[in-house]
């Protein structure tokens, strides 16, 4: 594996990993309140775009760090949604 695959290999696992910590205290506590609903919206489709790339270009670790993202950050705006939805329904809009 040259430099440039370990860099790359590197930078995946750790802007992947980094959404780890979030993803689980949201599962665990249910709460984003204190999340931005505009930047996870945004970040989601940056990172479905940047899979679609790495997938056009064959870049495994572009394909594998931005598919797990995507899973991690999609659960927390899944979370953002449903919440948004319950409480509207709760009248605490």
């Amino acid at each position: 594996m040259d430099l440039t695959s370990i860099i790359g290999n590197i930078a995946a696992i750790m802007t992947t990993s980094s959404f780890l910590p979030q993803a689980i205290k949201t599962i665990k506590t249910k709460n984003t309140d204190s999340l931005s609903f505009p930047m996870y919206l945004l970040f989601v489709i940056g990172v479905g775009l940047w899979l679609i790339y790495g997938t056009l270009n064959n870049q495994m670790p572009i394909i594998v760090g931005n598919l797990i993202t995507l899973v991690l950050a999609g659960v927390i705006l899944a979370f953002m949604i449903k919440n948004n939805i319950n409480n509207k329904k709760g009248g605490q809009a």
